[in-house]
Order: C-alpha cells, then sequence, then structure tokens
C-alpha cells in the first residue's frame, strides 16, 4: 500500500493514479491519514458487496441505501435476532424448550 501526503498528491498526480492501480493509496494531511485513493475496479468491488448482501437478504431499500454497510450489517443482525425469535417461540409451543419465570 502506497502513502503519499497531500503535497506529493499534489506534486504528481500521475504517480498516485498509477499506484492506485496496484491498491489503495493512503493520502496524509500532516501525520494523518485523511482520504483513500482507489482504482474505479477497486471502489466497485467495495460498494458491490453490500449490495450483493441486501439483496440476499431481500431488502428493498433503494441501490443508494444498500451501498452503506453499517445499514446491511444492522439489518442483518435484526433479521438474525427475529429468525432466532422465531425458532425459541416454536420450540417453547412444541415443548422442547421450557420457558423459565
Amino acid at each position: 500500500m502506497t502513502t503519499l501526503s497531500s503535497r506529493e498528491l499534489n506534486q504528481d498526480i500521475d504517480r498516485a493514479k498509477e499506484a492506485a492501480k496496484a491498491g489503495p493509496v493512503i493520502i496524509t494531511d500532516g501525520d494523518k491519514p485523511s482520504l483513500v485513493l482507489l482504482s474505479f475496479e477497486e471502489y466497485q468491488k467495495i460498494t458491490e458487496l453490500p449490495r450483493q448482501l441486501a439483496g440476499a437478504l431481500g431488502d428493498t431499500r433503494t441501490e443508494t441505501e444498500a451501498t452503506h454497510p453499517q445499514h446491511v450489517t444492522a439489518l442483518s443482525l435484526v433479521r438474525e435476532l427475529l429468525s432466532t425469535m422465531q425458532e425459541v417461540r416454536e420450540a417453547v409451543r412444541e415443548g422442547r424448550h421450557k420457558v423459565h419465570p
């Protein structure tokens, strides 16, 4: 992974673009990372995964909303919790599990 200062980026954008073809480029302000430069291909990979997960979960949100990983993660946790609750209800109803007060 390549790291460039903001100054280096401004002075040699071609170097940054070339480095981004090989992997993410960290851009720093002072000593702190502030930006990441990605190839478009890498960006597509990153944004496609949440959409695929959302589709697999039957998510009905818009494509823009589905690209936010925190939404997909929260949705999957809620669905998992609901599924577990349903399994427990069925087990209690069928006498396979006893509820203790």
